[in-house]
C-alpha cells in the first residue's frame, strides 16, 4: 500500500495577501452578490423554474444535465453587479462562460450548484461565488439562501452568517478515517478505478451521506462532516469553497494531495489532515 502524501503538499492558502480595507470591501461586495442571487433564485424554488436539459451529458448522469431560469437569472444578476462595480475584473461562470479569465481579479460563479436538488425541491443547492487574485482563490462563499445561510471566508478566517447573526466556522478533529462521516454527490460519477477508490474509502469510514453537492463542503467548514470526495469538478464547482475551508482550518487538495488546479478535477476536502491523508492512500491510486 502506498504511503500517504506529504502534508506539505496540501492546498493551504497562505495568510491573506490583501490589505485589510481591500479585503473588507470585497467581503462586503460578496455578500451583496449573494443577496442579488437569492432575489433571482428564491421565487423559482419549489415553483415553475423553467427547466431545460443542456444535453450532451457533460456534468450529468445518464445524459441529463439540467439548467433552470434560476441558474441563468442568478448568474446574470451577479455578472451585472460585477460589471458595474469592478469593470476590470474577469468572470468565469457556469452558465455564460468566460470573460477575461486571465485578469488580475477573476470571479468564479456557480449560481445554483446542485440543480438536481433544486428541481426536486430539496434545500441542498448552493450559490458558489469565488474570487481569484492572480490565479489564486482568496475569497469565497457558499450560500444557501432558502435556509438563510451564508458560509463566507478567506485564509484569515471563515464565518456563518444566518438571519442577522454571525459565528466563526471551525472544522472538527477527526484523525481516524474509521470515525469519519464522509460525503460525495453521487457514487455513479466515479468511473473505473475511481469507483474502487471510493469504495475503499467508504468501507473504512463510519458513515457516508450522498447527494449534498456543495452543501457538504459547507458542513466540513461547520464541523459536521469530516471528508468530501468528488470527481469531474469544474472550476466553478470548487473555487469558492477553497478559501472557506481554509479559513475554517480545513484542507482542499486533488487526489494526489496537491493543490487543486485552475480547472477543478478530482477533489478531496477534509477538516483533519490525518483523515485526509488516510483517504489519499486509496485516492492517489486512482488519481490518473
Amino acid at each position: 500500500m502506498a504511503a500517504p502524501p506529504d502534508p506539505s503538499s496540501a492546498d493551504e492558502i497562505p495568510a491573506d495577501p490583501l490589505p485589510a480595507d481591500r479585503l473588507a470591501e470585497l467581503d462586503s461586495f460578496l455578500i451583496e452578490l449573494n443577496t442579488a442571487a437569492a432575489r433571482a433564485i428564491l421565487p423559482l424554488f419549489r415553483a415553475d423554474h423553467g427547466l431545460e436539459d443542456k444535453g450532451g451529458g457533460e456534468g450529468g448522469i445518464g445524459g441529463f444535465d439540467p439548467v433552470t431560469e434560476a441558474d441563468k437569472g442568478a448568474e446574470r444578476a451577479i455578472r451585472a453587479l460585477i460589471a458595474a462595480r469592478y469593470p476590470d475584473h474577469g468572470i468565469i461562470g457556469e452558465e455564460y462562460g468566460e470573460d477575461r479569465p486571465d485578469a488580475e481579479w477573476v470571479w468564479v460563479l456557480d449560481p445554483v450548484d446542485g440543480t438536481r436538488a433544486f428541481i426536486a425541491g430539496l434545500p441542498l443547492w448552493c450559490t458558489l461565488i469565488g474570487l481569484r487574485h492572480n490565479g489564486t482563490p482568496v475569497l469565497g462563499s457558499i450560500g444557501q439562501s432558502f435556509l438563510g445561510e451564508l458560509y463566507i471566508g478567506h485564509a484569515g478566517g471563515s464565518r456563518l452568517m444566518t438571519r442577522g447573526n454571525s459565528r466563526p466556522l471551525q472544522v472538527r478533529a477527526c484523525p481516524a478515517l474509521s470515525a469519519a462521516l464522509i460525503a460525495t454527490t453521487d457514487p455513479a460519477l466515479f468511473v473505473g478505478s475511481e469507483q474502487q477508490a471510493w469504495q475503499s474509502v467508504r468501507s473504512g469510514a463510519r458513515l457516508a451521506r450522498l447527494g449534498c453537492d456543495a452543501y457538504a463542503y459547507a458542513m466540513v467548514a461547520a464541523g459536521t462532516i469530516d471528508l468530501v470526495i468528488e470527481t469531474g469538478l469544474k472550476a466553478w464547482d470548487i473555487d469558492a469553497a477553497i478559501p472557506v475551508i481554509a479559513g475554517a482550518g480545513g484542507f482542499t487538495t486533488d487526489w494526489r494531495g496537491q493543490p487543486v488546479g485552475a480547472h477543478g478535477g478530482k477533489v478531496a476536502i477534509a477538516g483533519d489532515r490525518a483523515c485526509l491523508d488516510a483517504a489519499l492512500v486509496a485516492l492517489s491510486l486512482a488519481a490518473g
